[in-house]
């Protein structure tokens, strides 16, 4: 059934206003797929704040023109779903990357983080990107660190004397 005009408008700008929005996209192949696992893929998605949106290819293409997608325009051929990633930029890659494993019909056929397109294969080293509070916990540790260190440097001069004393004390008990 043939869509009007006004509803492929609302269509390319509700995906174009979520794109300007999502800090990294994947596009993949769902064909075989059944309604059953692609609810399943939605559900997973709404958990983690994923948008998903299954768009005719013409449309998603004119969608992604002006945002940091740009560059997904070749990989949409097929019947594509495309994951957005509406808070940390290795959300999407972590469902569909998740979803993957026990589903081999979905195949990834393209990603894009910021505004550089990466090959499919790298779905697994984005999927492994630290959320915003395991890189704020990282970040803290490693300027953490030299203040310990110096900390304990300071204190190891005090330490050592004492451990001497005692161990002098020790030894004349001893004798």
């Amino acid at each position: 059934m043939p869509l009007l005009l006004e509803k492929k408008r609302a269509i390319v700008a509700s995906v174009n206003k979520i794109a300007n929005q999502a800090h990294s996209a994947v596009v993949a192949e769902y064909r075989g797929m059944t309604v059953i696992e692609i609810t399943e893929l939605r559900k997973q998605a709404r958990e983690s704040n994923v948008t998903l949106r299954v768009v005719r290819n013409t449309l998603a293409r004119r969608a992604v023109i002006g945002t940091r997608f740009e560059c997904l325009k070749d990989v949409l051929v097929g019947p594509v779903i495309l994951a957005f990633s509406m808070e940390e930029p290795g959300s999407a890659a972590r469902v569909i990357n998740k979803f993957v494993k026990t589903n081999d019909k979905l195949i990834v056929t393209g990603l894009s983080l910021g505004s550089q397109l990466l090959e499919a294969k790298a779905i697994a080293k984005v999927a492994k990107l630290p959320t915003y509070l395991e890189a704020i916990s990282q970040l803290m540790s490693v300027m953490k660190a030299p203040i310990t260190k110096l900390a304990q440097t300071l204190n190891e001069p005090h330490t050592k004397l004492v451990r001497t004393i005692a161990a002098v004390r020790d030894q004349k008990e001893a004798s």
